[in-house]
């Protein structure tokens, strides 16, 4: 399976983690935010930079993950407070991706996107066992932002 993640190019050579708290991690938590297209990545940057700064050089970060069933779990949308697309939901939110980390239960978390709650979102975490060993970086595309976006 392929996922995308686009980043500033300093940051797109390697597969790191920042450890900083997200919407599904809490601080020294160490998860890649991926999204399941390039368009769901792109918009899940834009919301959460809340702008874009169109001279910087960003990069796709095009991610392989090994299709095994047992590396992923997901998160369904029916077991999510009702209000998950608010900011509002960030601590149960990140209490539900803070668990799963800790459990070391699976590399790969499958999340709804707070953007567009029909897809979805691929959290794999960098200090699972399987890490080296079942995720890639396939290679890194420029990226342009199209002037309308910004």
């Amino acid at each position: 399976m392929e996922v995308y993640r686009i980043a500033k190019e300093n940051f797109s050579k390697e597969l790191i983690a920042s450890g900083k708290a997200y919407r599904w991690n809490n601080d020294n938590q160490f998860v890649l935010y991926t999204g399941s297209s390039h368009s769901l990545a792109t918009l899940e940057l834009v919301v959460r930079r809340k702008s874009i700064n169109p001279k910087s050089d960003y990069r796709v970060m095009i991610i392989s993950i090994a299709d095994e069933e047992e590396l992923f779990t997901a998160v369904l949308k029916n077991n999510l407070p009702e209000n998950c697309r608010s900011v509002n939901a960030y601590s149960q939110l990140q209490q539900i991706g803070s668990d799963w980390y800790k459990s070391n239960q699976s590399l790969v978390l499958k999340v709804p996107s707070a953007v567009i709650s029909q897809e979805y979102n691929y959290l794999i975490n960098t200090k699972h066992p399987d890490f080296l060993e079942k995720v890639s970086l396939v290679r890194t595309e420029n990226y342009f932002w199209d002037e309308k976006l910004v």
